[in-house]
């Protein structure tokens, strides 16, 4: 092995070693603000508690997140890598719109109960949240209703697709399930029951 080979193979170890050691702070951060916003809310979380959990300085926080945006936005997207999302693209594959409801509801529903805490949180601090974070939610929100109002009968349209609208909520399954204590299922029944009053009544 000449000098020059010798002399390169240490500095490369060493900046791997530099650079693994970069990603997993960046990572205790992320999973330190993760942690936070599902305990005590997006709007209690502070930087010099983010630090404090993740064991560096306020300092190291900034320079991996310049500033709080790109903090919430890293902490969203680590979160959302480790839920079951719903997936709104499989309930367009059912033949009939009741069994597309039925589906997209219980998927929606079913992701609603893990991620309680978090969601409640979240969405009380709304106020603290990064406008593209909120956008972002509204806009798959819509995909929801969207996907989910399609296929039915063109009467009753504006008040069939209202009533989707309020199923898809995480408020109207909180006030369901947790405040009146019905099952998922059950909560998703009477959603579907609700939304097939439209046609009878229209």
């Amino acid at each position: 092995m000449s000098d020059q080979q010798r002399s390169t193979a240490p500095r490369g170890y060493e900046m791997r070693k530099r650079a693994e050691d970069v990603g997993r702070t960046r990572q205790r951060i992320i999973e330190a603000a993760v942690h936070l916003h599902g305990t005590v809310g997006p709007a209690s979380t502070t930087i010099a508690a983010i630090a404090e959990r993740a064991g560096v300085t306020r300092l190291t926080v900034y320079r991996h997140f310049p500033d709080e945006n790109a903090l919430f936005e890293a902490c969203s997207g680590h979160w959302l890598s480790r839920q079951k999302l719903p997936r709104p693209e499989r309930w367009s594959a059912f033949e009939t719109p009741i069994e597309r409801l039925t589906a997209g509801l219980a998927d929606l529903y079913g992701f609603y109960r893990a991620s309680e805490q978090m969601l409640t949180l979240v969405i009380r601090d709304q106020h603290a949240v990064p406008k593209p974070v909120r956008e972002a939610r509204r806009e798959m929100t819509l995909k929801y209703v969207e996907t989910l109002a399609g296929g039915w009968p063109e009467v009753g349209a504006p008040v069939r697709r209202a009533v989707i609208g309020h199923a898809v909520a995480f408020s109207t399954w909180r006030s369901l399930c947790r405040e009146q204590g019905l099952t998922d299922d059950e909560a998703v029944e009477v959603m579907v029951t609700l939304v097939e009053a439209v046609d009878a009544q229209a």
